[in-house]
């Protein structure tokens, strides 16, 4: 399995509305796009000089589904991202390949 990451920084006077659309919006559209299998939305426990960092870990089957979604729809949801949001947020990406999934299982 792979993870697209998308690691966000949000300023703090943008932070409200971003959350509500990420939520709302933009996580839907980007599973709607049907190449990938879920997505874990979550915020780094960091203390930030400025705004707020999260991450968004949409989960893939496979590389395939990934090019396709960057040759499809990633330039064009990006794009509203930056448009509704101009200079308020700060992203970058990564594609991780997940090497070993590990449950904790309660011993009796």
């Amino acid at each position: 399995m792979l993870l697209y990451n998308v690691t966000v920084n949000v300023d703090d006077n943008a932070l409200e509305d971003w959350l509500r659309w990420m939520k709302d919006n933009h996580i839907p559209d980007v599973l709607q796009t049907g190449l990938f299998v879920g997505a874990t939305f979550s915020r780094l426990l960091v203390d930030e000089e400025q705004g707020t960092t999260y991450s968004i870990q949409y989960r893939l089957k496979d590389m395939e589904s990934f090019h396709i979604y960057q040759e499809m729809y990633a330039e064009g949801l990006q794009a509203e991202h930056q448009k509704r949001f101009k200079d308020k947020t700060v992203a970058f990406r990564t594609i991780m390949e997940v090497v070993a999934d590990f449950t904790a299982e309660r011993l009796d």
